[in-house]
């Protein structure tokens, strides 16, 4: 496996450990239906939450958590609709990240952003 997916597995363990830390129930990892893949889909007592991770080894190319643009955004939401559609979840959706930075000292450096961004309609009217 290449590093940067070793680096990414790591990351999205360290997240998993944070949410059920805090209170969160992991319902999937990894869930992939097609071409949609979602890395984490945990739940609050009120909310289905997707979480994207976003793992670094250090901030020489900026924060993680600016890595997820537009599309990626998009394609979080589209998975998403997937997930509720095989599911039936009645619950209200939120989207966060999950930023890690994987510092030498071995002890990572964990940011999670609730509601780090919405779904819309469209881009732009038509």
């Amino acid at each position: 496996m290449a590093e940067h997916n070793l680096t990414g597995k790591l990351g999205e363990q360290y997240a998993c450990r944070f949410l059920e830390a805090h209170g969160y129930t992991v319902l999937e990892r990894n869930w992939r239906k097609g071409r949609h893949e979602l890395d984490i889909i945990a739940r609050t007592a009120r909310e289905l939450v997707i979480i994207e991770v976003k793992t670094r080894t250090s901030e020489q190319h900026g924060q993680p958590e600016e890595a997820v643009k537009k599309g990626k955004r998009g394609l979080l939401i589209k998975g998403a609709n997937a997930y509720i559609q095989d599911t039936n979840c009645p619950l209200p959706i939120r989207f966060d990240i999950i930023s890690v930075i994987l510092h030498p000292s071995g002890k990572p450096f964990i940011h999670h952003i609730t509601d780090a961004f919405y779904p819309t309609l469209h881009d732009r009217p038509f």
